[in-house]
């Protein structure tokens, strides 16, 4: 990259997809280049290396631009260059699959819904040239084909619910059996691979042609293996041996358990992690089906041992893409959980690990910025305010409470989800609707206190009566304030302060001292170019009451520095935030809160800041200072609609920002009573009282002005991080 000087833009951590302007430098800087054999090698690898860390955007404008380059001089072969796009453009379609499965926003749904077929065409014409190109040789032909199978039956599967589509796309089946018989009429063609992709070429067909529900093609998929595993053997590769046995182990169901046993004993000779991981998780899977229960927990329990190595790994090459979080490591954790917490004398100890473990891994999975600095609550002493800590985990057909007492002692108990989950997604439709304010309290206030009786009743006896309590909430519950709950007499914001953390880890909780005290204070209270930002919250207006909002902050802090409208531009941010150390950061503008990494942020006057641009925004002053933001306040954010995992957007921006303890709202709150609010809650932090009871009685004044106590106006301000 340094040779074909094009480090500047690959290298950039703030990049997270690609623009036009990202796109037109690469054109620039590519016919640049004098196209020598060397450099058009050096580009072809770039687009590789793009692919593989998933700057797929980036890498498809490469190789494009490359194959223009190329196809201008004669007596070059571009096959290889058209095979590298044909995957990246299948990359492409893959992630935006993924995605689509797991982000439940509409609106960016409805938007990728499109994409994942144009790029599914894409690179089917991609392979498709390859497959007719006269001096392409049988090896990359077969690549090709082998890719554009696997493509076909990956894409005929996502199709199965999406009648909508049409035509083209209902006919992608009968393009299946025509190329099946294609690459079986050219056996000879694998030997024209070196043998470990000859290896790889025939577990990639046999795994597509397993998917296929046809007898002859799954004897024939089981030969194709079995010619691998000799091939191996042969060569004397132990991690192809070992991939081989674990394809034979997916085929042959009677006799799996022996063979993912013999693949997993030759990854543990070598010690190969990543492959050693999938044989633990199929053998987990397979006694969790037979009913052997404490076998599946030590192959769970391993296999989460492995994915910790890994992705140790992954995260200090920043190669996350690798492995897909949601599809291939979730349901480890998930089942290891499931099956402890079913045991007759559940290891809570372990469960909360687990637990724990599990949602910073997502947090450090979503970010891609590598292991977080932050502190197990359990492992915190000698605090003044000891707080009650709350886990509610799903399990799917369970949820799991457990309540680990300011004692110490954790306590249990299981709830049936369908007790739950009914009332779970009704609050979450009511309280992302634009129409909440007029949706009656006791509506409300009626499923909170279903959730109250099934999830915290059983373990009240373990509570004090009053004091803090932090939830640590599973993705179902994270898009729901807990200060809602309500025990059929009043709310429990009325006895006690709340707080959330993701993954029962923070900073180490202080309270801020009087001294530190100064805010940097950024508000945007006017029209906006940014308003019409591609990731900007649907429907966001100005907000004019910001201006005041900034003002009463000004006053209630011991000095302050003002960004307001149009002084409050990205780079004018980036400049001002870097000159002195504020331990509180009060942000007023719209901002949202999303599962997506791109569609988490706030808007200055010109554009929207993304939470990794933030990230580096404040990165050389925190290299610089062991000063850390004590106070980040968010005030006018709101979490994306159909958007449960609202907690991974706002402990986002935390951790980006070096936050000890972030202020946040999960919807977007009526002006004026913000005002109100954080004018309250500034007073109670120069009382000397901890963030956590600040914002409590805060939202409690609210409550008692007849004009806010509808839970629309407090309930949705919440605190993440140290209460104190």
């Amino acid at each position: 990259m340094e040779a074909l000087k094009l480090d500047a833009w690959i290298c950039n951590p703030t990049i997270l997809e690609s623009s036009e302007s990202i796109n037109k430098q690469i054109k620039t800087l590519i016919h640049q280049i004098n196209p020598t054999p060397v450099n058009l090698i050096g580009l072809q690898s770039l687009g590789e290396v793009l692919r593989l860390t998933e700057k797929l955007s980036e890498s498809e404008a490469v190789l494009e631009e490359l194959l223009l380059l190329v196809q201008q001089i004669p007596s070059n072969n571009d096959s290889d260059i058209i095979l590298s796009l044909g995957n990246t453009k299948q990359s492409i379609y893959k992630r935006a699959r993924s995605e689509y499965k797991w982000i439940e926003e509409p609106v960016f749904r409805d938007t990728i819904i499109n994409l994942i077929p144009q790029k599914a065409q894409e690179s089917f014409k991609t392979y498709q040239l390859l497959e007719s190109k006269e001096n392409s040789s049988l090896g990359i032909k077969l690549q090709a084909q082998l890719n554009h199978l696997s493509l076909l039956l990956d894409f005929d599967e996502w199709l199965k619910d999406k009648s909508k589509l049409g035509d083209p796309y209902t006919k992608v089946d009968q393009d299946i059996q025509p190329l099946v018989k294609l690459i079986l009429q050219n056996p000879s063609a694998f030997s024209q691979l070196s043998d470990e992709q000859s290896i790889q070429a025939r577990l990639k067909l046999a795994n597509s042609l397993s998917k296929i529900p046809d007898k002859l093609l799954h004897s024939i998929a089981i030969q194709y293996t079995l010619s691998a595993l000799e091939i191996a053997k042969n060569i004397s590769s132990k991690r192809l041996q070992s991939k081989s046995l674990g394809t034979l182990g997916k085929l042959n169901p009677d006799e799996s358990q022996t063979y993912f046993k013999k693949a997993l004993g030759l990854a543990q000779s070598i010690n190969d992690v990543d492959v050693l991981y999938e044989w633990q998780q199929q053998l987990g899977d397979l006694y969790q089906k037979k009913g052997k229960t404490e076998a599946a927990i030590q192959a769970y329990g391993a296999a989460i041992d492995s994915i910790t190595q890994i992705r140790s790994n992954l995260l200090s090459s920043n190669l996350d893409s690798q492995f897909f979080f949601y599809e291939k490591v979730e349901p480890v954790y998930r089942n290891y959980m499931r099956l402890l917490a079913a045991s007759p004398s559940p290891n809570l100890e372990l469960i909360r690990q687990t637990y724990e473990q599990l949602q910073v891994v997502e947090l450090e999975d979503y970010l891609k910025c590598g292991k977080l600095d932050l502190v197990a609550l359990n492992k915190i002493q000698n605090l003044n305010d000891t707080p009650a800590i709350i886990h509610i985990i799903d399990l799917n057909d369970s949820i799991e409470v457990i309540v680990q007492s300011p004692s110490g002692s954790p306590h249990h108990h299981s709830v049936d989800s369908k007790l739950v989950k009914p009332h779970v997604n009704t609050l979450l439709e009511i309280l992302q609707d634009e129409k909440l304010l007029y949706t009656k309290q006791n509506i409300i206030t009626s499923h909170y206190q279903v959730l109250y009786k099934e999830l915290i009743e059983p373990l009240k006896k373990y509570l004090p009566d009053s004091g803090t309590l932090i939830f640590i909430l599973d993705k179902t519950f994270q898009s729901l304030p807990m200060n809602l709950l309500h025990d059929g007499k009043d709310y429990l914001v009325k006895r006690y302060s709340f707080s959330e953390t993701l993954g029962s880890r923070v900073r180490i909780p202080k309270p801020l001292r009087q001294d530190q005290m100064k805010a940097f204070i950024a508000a945007l209270s006017i029209p906006s170019p940014s308003l019409t930002d591609s990731n900007a919250p649907p429907g966001a207006e100005a907000l004019p009451q910001a201006k005041q909002e900034a003002e009463d902050v000004r006053k209630l802090t011991n000095s302050s520095l003002i960004l307001l409208d149009k002084e409050f531009t990205s780079s004018h941010f980036r400049q001002r935030i870097s000159e002195e150390n504020f331990p509180i950061v009060h942000i007023s503008t719209h901002g949202q809160f999303s599962s997506k990494l791109i569609r988490t942020g706030f808007l200055a006057y010109d554009r929207q800041i993304n939470i990794r641009e933030f990230d580096s925004l404040l990165r050389n002053k925190t290299q610089t200072s062991s000063d850390i933001i004590e106070l980040l306040v968010l005030s006018a954010c709101q979490t994306a609609k159909g958007n449960k995992r609202s907690a991974l957007g706002i402990a986002g921006v935390a951790v980006q920002a070096g936050a000890r303890s972030t202020v946040a709202t999960l919807w977007l709150v009526e002006a004026n009573s913000t005002v109100e609010l954080m004018e309250e809650f500034y007073k109670g932090l120069r009382k000397g009282l901890t963030k956590a009871e600040a914002l409590r009685q805060a939202q409690l004044a609210l409550m008692k002005n007849p004009k806010y106590a509808h839970p629309y106006y407090w309930a949705p301000f919440l605190i993440v991080g140290s209460w104190l």
